[in-house]
């Protein structure tokens, strides 16, 4: 296992992270108590230190869990979970972005989990409704508080994020150091603004839905490669989600691997700054994600899994790397730069 200092932080977290919204069977998928600490311990085993819940995950049994799991260890841990998703349904303070709300729900996320303080808090989702100035603020007074050691965000648009960042740095207040967001071999959308924005700031890429739901597991697919089923509309299992798997698939037998251990390498080969994160209901899953840390691809391999996932990135992107805009903005000099700034 190889460590990675979480975005703009002196925080050292394992390449990989656990995802812990299986730990409990309250919504109907997931593992018991037992399953799960067989997931967390092999997961420790292989050197992964990075764990992901919410208050939200399982009505709360996933925190449990880990609070009994890291009992002992607490300071060999990097213990991430989240706020803003509801705590009591139809309370209309205790859900959202509010200071109210990030209170009462780190409060109750510390109970479950038995410690004073996480490591990482997640703003979970954006609420379009709360100033950023009173998030940004009311997560500074936790973290000088001590209950909270760093700010992260997910699932929020990048000029959000953007702004709050500059806002922190210019009123001395604690900066997003993580970005949350889907991101996967089938969901590249992040690469339009979010990923460059992560890059400009150093902000860590924590990616949710590395494997699709399973559908770069190869579990779609038939033996000869044929799909097994089709969902009208689901991006991750229309004709191009099934290519893509189909691709994923012959290179893992090329290299002689679980296809699951592909799509988790052309992350760690994408970008250093990316870490995915990956849930499991068993044991052997975990481990076949772990082993994903010793799978190198070839340029070959991966250019071939760029070429068949690939996006249209749309305006501005592909008209300012355009010939005509870059004629018109160099003159005939670009390709006699050398630009280390490139995204």
């Amino acid at each position: 296992m190889k460590y990675k200092l979480l975005g703009r932080s002196g925080l050292r977290v394992s390449q990989l992270c656990l995802g812990c919204m299986g730990f409990g069977e309250e919504w109907g998928f997931g593992g018991n108590k037992e399953d799960s600490r067989k997931v967390y311990q092999k997961f420790i085993d292989g050197g992964g230190n990075f764990i992901d819940t919410a208050n939200r995950y399982t009505e709360g049994t996933s925190e449990k869990y880990l609070g009994e799991f890291i009992a002992g260890m607490r300071n060999e841990v990097v213990l991430a979970t989240k706020y803003s998703l509801y705590s009591k349904r139809g309370s209309i303070n205790e859900c959202g972005n509010s200071r109210k709300n990030l209170i009462a729900s780190l409060e109750g996320s510390l109970k479950r989990l038995n410690t004073d303080y996480v490591d990482v808090l997640y703003l979970h989702a954006w609420d379009f409704m709360t100033p950023i100035d009173e998030v940004l603020r009311s997560l500074d007074d936790l973290v000088r508080a001590g209950k909270i050691l760093y700010a992260a965000i997910s699932d929020t648009p990048a000029w959000i994020i953007s702004r709050a960042n500059t806002m922190a740095d210019f009123q001395g207040w604690s900066p997003f150091v993580a970005v949350q967001l889907e991101y996967s071999l089938i969901t590249r959308d992040a690469e339009r603004d979010l990923i460059p924005m992560t890059k400009a700031l150093d902000l860590a890429v924590t990616s949710w839905g590395p494997l699709a739901g399973g559908a770069l597991t190869g579990k779609y697919l038939e033996d000869d490669g044929t799909p097994k089923r089709l969902k009208e509309g689901s991006k991750r299992l229309n004709d191009k989600s099934v290519a893509i798997a189909k691709e994923v698939v012959r290179v893992a037998k090329e290299i002689g691997c679980s296809a699951s251990q592909v799509a988790l390498a052309w992350q760690y080969h994408k970008s250093p700054n990316i870490i995915p994160i990956v849930g499991a209901h068993k044991e052997t899953q975990i481990a076949d994600c772990l082993g994903s840390i010793d799978i190198k691809l070839s340029a070959e391999q991966y250019n071939a899994l760029e070429e068949v996932s690939k996006i249209e990135l749309g305006f501005p992107h592909d008209f300012l790397t355009g010939d005509v805009a870059k004629n018109v903005l160099f003159g005939g000099t670009f390709e006699s730069i050398e630009n280390h700034r490139k995204l």
